[in-house]
């Protein structure tokens, strides 16, 4: 990847190959009348032009997730009689090169009847909004309740309650690559192959083949190296199926790649929340009950997940805090928009976001510091396995000794009395705190009870090399590596030994894919203990070998106890294919397969402190210090891990001070490219001084919780915090995010005339 040598999905090239442009609708909301494609058609260098009409056929697009009485729009893979986002693909066309079908695209003309849209949840759930989807009466998807405890005697007996309305403003993924796909028919064998940058080869296999009528055998699906999801694409979207169904027609490969502008428009965003929280307490800053009412925008119609993500938000709403009264309601709202689903940290950085936020604006009401009542409500780690009143079970944890280190490496009580000096000096200084935890190692579906199932192949070759084949499907995560330092320390192989494959189809047996934190603690736990199971059957070869009924293998070498002779995993796997004799209850080879659940979830968690100045001038936020400790379980690489958690906590400081997807009343998308949608760079990112406390999880054998999500989920509450506090001498309590210079600027100038 670091050479320009790896495959993406855009550098395969096959002969006679064609390519796609998609027709996408300019208006958020509108009755189609008519489709001409005749002067498409007729452009030099078209194959083939389709419209609605023409793919009626192709199943629409599947959602994964059932709530009760939930309404579930019907959505094709290309609009036939209305279009309800822009971006809704209206037609397609294939011509011999991309920029002919570019061309082309712009010939298709609709004739549309436009109508009213709604751009954002609150304005859908008005009173004479216009609805959606007009088979409904008004825009709400459906509503969600749960209730943990008494919340109703909670808050009678509370001696302060506080309320704060909060937004986790729309975010869009972007990954360095794209969407795209290449499908290539087959007609002798009826077979497909298709190349498309997923998450989840073998569930988009399913989800495709079911949609084009075709056998699940026959249809190839590879996902080549992947240049970023972040959960945007653990999704099947129209266009793979668009692009198979034109291959399937013409005979010939079709390759479709996504646009930048098209990314913004019709890729999955993450967030889209406006929450009202409320918190009760004991004048001693003891939490006795949290409610919320999360309004969820959920966009025009459902991708996989759509339904399911805040949900998550409603099982993580207790946070690290021993809150035994819940109540928590969803009401999933549809609006003229992309959908929302799985973004990276998917439901749980909202709910962090709310619970942390909420326990700082209690201190400040008590006037307590922050930390303080923080420890007094804290799970205690002689509480673990600890159910929550959300329904979960966390698995493990010492959450004070990882925030007391946390407190310790930024030097928190010095850096109080600093502060309080630079605020004498009218300087706008803040530290915020973030203890956050979530919930990793999932399955298909977040409404699953334990964590989804996962699988894996060892294979050791006749040579002793030894092939992995995981049903994860890695896209930046590091499993090539950590998976084959596995193999490498319980076979006693060199790394460069091991070979790990992923995301093809037809090579690997079917599995999940890779999300919500699940690559390791799942999909490794099944490649470890397919390990075990070849370590049990080279044991065999090697007692017969050197005769001997007591043998122990270590260091790549089964080993005589009583001899001392050995004899090496090569030899083993060489003798084990040959098979000139075969050891009892035994066969040839040296293979085995593993598919493996956990019984829970896992939970990791951690403290993330920033320290940072407003520069009163600009509203610029400078993060002067950025201390995280992280407590993930077992480490078995410590670069990747600091490498996902950095990554993470970039992400989150990027929703926390600059990035929102802004879509206006009528549903258009006025964020929709990099010259208005502003993104984290490099250069604006902090130095990070990381670090780690250690609760192995009990739930799997290698102890480890999940990481790729956790500096999202931490880093967004401590940087808002941060800068809540800074502007706390002005009597400000809350700022909703992103907290853009500008409207810090007019925060303090508001506050403070003269400093305009």
């Amino acid at each position: 990847m670091l050479t320009g040598t790896a495959t993406y999905v855009d550098d395969i090239k096959m002969p006679n190959m064609l390519y796609a442009a998609m027709v996408r609708s300019p208006h958020a909301a509108a009755n189609i009348r008519s489709v001409d494609i005749s002067k498409a058609a007729a452009h030099p260098g078209v194959m083939a032009v389709y419209t609605g009409v023409d793919i009626k056929d192709v199943g629409a697009i599947v959602c994964g997730v059932e709530l009760p009485g939930m309404r579930k729009p019907h959505h094709t893979v290309i609009a036939t009689d209305r279009v309800y986002l822009v971006g809704h693909i209206v037609a397609v066309v294939v011509a011999k090169d991309r920029y002919v079908a570019a061309d082309a695209a712009d010939l298709v003309e609709v004739d549309y009847d436009v109508l009213d849209a709604v751009g954002g949840p609150e304005q859908a759930l008005a009173e004479g909004a216009p609805a959606v989807h007009p088979q409904w009466a008004d825009n709400i998807a459906f509503k969600f309740e749960q209730k943990g405890g008494d919340t109703d005697a909670a808050f009678a007996s509370a001696d302060v309650i506080c309320k704060q309305r909060m937004i986790s403003q729309r975010m869009v993924a972007n990954p360095m690559e794209t969407r795209g796909c290449v499908a290539s028919w087959h007609a002798a064998d009826r077979a497909l192959t298709i190349y498309t940058s997923t998450q989840i080869p073998h569930l988009a296999r399913t989800i495709l083949a079911g949609m084009l009528g075709l056998d699940e055998n026959r249809l190839r699906l590879i996902a080549p190296e992947v240049g970023g999801g972040f959960g945007c694409k653990l999704n099947v979207y129209p266009e793979e199926a668009i692009v198979s169904f034109a291959a399937m027609k013409l005979g010939v490969p079709v390759k479709w790649i996504e646009t930048r502008r098209e990314n913004f428009l019709s890729t999955i965003q993450g967030r889209g929340h406006v929450d009202y929280w409320e918190i009760a307490a004991k004048r001693d800053g003891t939490i006795v009950g949290v409610k919320v009412k999360i309004i969820q925008d959920l966009g025009a119609y459902f991708q996989l997940l759509t339904p399911a993500i805040p949900t998550l938000s409603v099982l993580m709403m207790p946070g690290l805090y021993n809150a035994r009264n819940i109540h928590a309601e969803i009401v999933g709202v549809f609006t003229n928009c992309v959908p929302t689903d799985a973004v990276r940290g998917a439901g749980r950085p909202e709910a962090t976001y709310g619970i942390e936020r909420m326990v700082d604006v209690l201190a400040a009401e008590l006037k307590m510091d922050p930390a303080e009542i923080r420890f007094k409500n804290f799970v205690a780690a002689d509480q673990f396995p600890f159910a929550t009143a959300t329904g979960l079970n966390y698995d493990s944890g010492d959450y004070a000794n990882t925030f007391t280190k946390a407190l310790d490496t930024i030097g928190y009580k010095k850096l109080r009395e600093e502060q309080a000096t630079a605020r004498k000096q009218g300087r706008l200084v803040g530290i915020g705190i973030s203890t956050y935890g979530e919930i990793c190692a999932m399955g298909p579906s977040p409404a699953v009870a334990a964590g989804g199932w996962e699988s894996a192949t060892v294979k050791v070759e006749p040579s002793g090399k030894v092939t992995i084949l995981t049903g994860i499907s890695p896209h930046g995560q590091g499993e090539e590596t950590t998976f084959a330092q596995i193999a490498g320390d319980e076979l006693g192989v060199p790394i460069d030994d091991v070979l790990v494959l992923h995301g093809d189809t037809s090579i690997v047996q079917y599995g999940i894919g890779t999300f919500g934190s699940r690559g390791t603690a799942v999909g490794g736990t099944a490649v470890y203990l397919a390990l075990q199971d070849i370590k049990e059957k080279v044991i065999r070869w090697g007692s017969m070998l050197l005769d001997s009924n007591d043998v122990r293998f270590e260091g790549g070498m089964c080993i005589d106890n009583a001899s001392g002779k050995s004899v090496s995993i090569q030899t083993i796997a060489a003798a084990a294919y040959r098979a000139m004799k075969i050891p009892t209850h035994s066969e040839p080879g040296l293979v085995a397969t593993r598919f493996w659940e956990p019984g829970n979830f896992t939970y990791p968690f951690g403290a993330h402190i920033i320290h940072s100045e407003i520069d009163p001038k600009t509203g610029q936020v400078e993060i002067k210090r950025y201390v995280m400790v992280d407590d993930i379980g077992n480490i078995l690489n410590p670069m990747i891990v600091d490498g996902q958690l950095h990554g993470g906590a970039s992400w989150g400081l990027g929703q926390a001070l600059w990035e929102h997807a802004i879509y206006d009343d009528a549903g258009q998308l006025v964020t929709g490219e990099f010259m208005d949608y502003a993104m984290a760079r490099a250069r604006m990112m902090p130095w990070i001084e990381s670090s780690h406390t250690c609760t192995p999880s009990p739930v799997n054998p290698l102890g480890v919780k999940g990481v790729g999500e956790a500096g999202t989920i931490g880093s967004t509450p401590a940087m808002v915090n941060s800068v809540v506090d800074a502007l706390a001498p002005l009597g400000v309590t809350h700022v909703d995010m992103p907290l853009t210079p500008e409207k810090l600027w007019r925060i303090i100038s508001a506050s403070q005339p003269e400093a305009n």
